[in-house]
């Protein structure tokens, strides 16, 4: 209904700003991210989402489309309001929330304060497919390499193994074969170590 505002910068805060748009003042809900994007400027624009419910028309403003884009996203989960959504978006910047999705990393989503295990694997189970399609395959499959690679030396050091020894080991493996998974990752490890 309302996709941008553009106007002056009355009054800023880390979770709200009040846009002017000609003689009319618009109460708008950000996140951090945005916080920190915003323009030292007096003339803003921010791209908008208007949620409706019954007893409340909230505004949420964004810099940023991408992450307009992931806000609209992260609401369709259930069990995700928008005041999760903007915690989500307040906590991580945008391109981690995606990479945690597209590797399926749920501590990363679980780290997020207000988001038990079962909310952080549905927001994963629910939008894993929709973010992989969305944004850059390469970037997010990296993501989950990095992290298995990050699980597999976590596993080794608890087992008691050297750590310069077993990232070497990691690396050889993960050069050779960079889908492996975790479990491919340490029981090869465990072959070379």
């Amino acid at each position: 209904m309302i996709a941008h505002l553009e106007g002056r910068l009355v009054e800023k805060t880390p979770t709200d700003v009040v846009i002017d748009c000609h003689g009319v003042g618009y109460h708008v809900n950000i996140s951090l991210h945005t916080f920190s994007l915003l323009p030292d400027s007096e003339n803003i624009k921010l791209y908008t989402f208007l949620q409706i419910k019954e007893d409340a028309h909230t505004l949420f403003g964004f810099v940023e489309k991408a992450e307009r884009e992931l806000f609209k996203q992260l609401i369709t989960v259930s069990g995700v309001g928008a005041g999760i959504a903007r915690t989500m978006l307040s906590s991580l910047e945008p391109r981690q929330i995606i990479q945690a999705i597209g590797s399926g990393n749920v501590a990363v989503v679980q780290s997020i304060k207000g988001i038990g295990t079962k909310t952080a694997q549905r927001v994963i189970l629910d939008l894993k497919d929709k973010v992989l399609k969305l944004y850059d395959l390469e970037e997010v499959s990296g993501a989950g390499y990095n992290t298995n690679r990050d699980e597999a030396l976590s596993a080794l050091e608890v087992l008691g193994f050297n750590k310069k020894l077993a990232e070497k080991a990691i690396e050889k493996i993960v050069r050779e074969n960079p889908s492996a998974g975790v479990e491919t990752i340490i029981k090869q490890a465990l072959k070379n170590l």
